[in-house]
């Protein structure tokens, strides 16, 4: 299950080439098999798999990292390194993504006021060249490649890759770049690379759609503010 304005059923493969079939929900209208599922947080993402949920990104990627059935028997495709302190740092930069950026993000976008968001989304900003610290640590510069892991996509790659369509939409709608070409090279050419990535463009949604949900979002907790 996953975040959209509607609701929908498609079929996408994983990197094990498993066939899937995401529920987009609809969290202003929350499904009982959400509310069955996640009851704690009663959020997406939720992995159900033989009719067992697991919930919260990260969880679902090391489920997935540790199971058979998505990665395929002597799978190579892995999304942890097999060094662990490697695998400590992965971790570590996965939580500063969900903890620094995603934290705040999640309060802009819920905000009532311009000045509420403002707020909330410097904290984002101040994070970033944070971020830009780390990827220049674990590519060696870049030189081992654009994403935290090397030249492949891993786990941190993935963990950020949910963003990617919301910076798009965020420069958008506010007309701020959060991944700057200048100031922050290194994540500005990860967001392009990944972007390009077919199966990142499977199942990422589209900007102008996102573009649009953002706006209503925020139309709707403005007016809420407002009464």
């Amino acid at each position: 299950m996953a975040r959209a304005d509607k609701k929908g059923y498609h079929e996408v493969r994983s990197w094990g080439r498993r066939p899937l079939l995401i529920l987009e929900e609809d969290l202003r209208n929350k499904s009982n098999l959400l509310l069955r599922c996640n009851p704690v947080h009663k959020s997406v993402p939720v992995l159900i798999h033989n009719g067992r949920p697991i919930c919260e990104s990260q969880v679902i990627l090391q489920y997935i990292e540790e199971t058979p059935f998505f990665s395929g028997s002597g799978s190579t495709c892995t999304l942890l390194p097999a060094d662990p302190h490697e695998r400590a740092v992965a971790r570590f930069w996965a939580a500063y993504v969900d903890d620094e950026i995603g934290a705040p993000w999640d309060k802009a976008f819920r905000a009532g006021t311009e000045e509420d968001r403002a707020e909330w989304m410097g904290k984002v900003a101040v994070a970033v060249p944070g971020l830009e610290w780390g990827l220049r640590e674990c590519t060696d510069g870049g030189r081992k490649g654009c994403f935290f892991s090397g030249a492949g996509v891993g786990f941190v790659d993935v963990v950020l890759g949910g963003v990617v369509p919301y910076v798009h939409a965020n420069e958008v709608v506010s007309g701020e770049r959060l991944f700057d070409g200048e100031k922050t090279p290194l994540l500005a050419a990860w967001l392009e690379r990944f972007g390009e990535l077919e199966v990142a463009r499977a199942v990422l949604p589209d900007v102008d759609r996102v573009v649009g949900y953002v706006r209503m979002i925020h139309a709707k907790n403005a007016a809420k503010g407002a009464e």
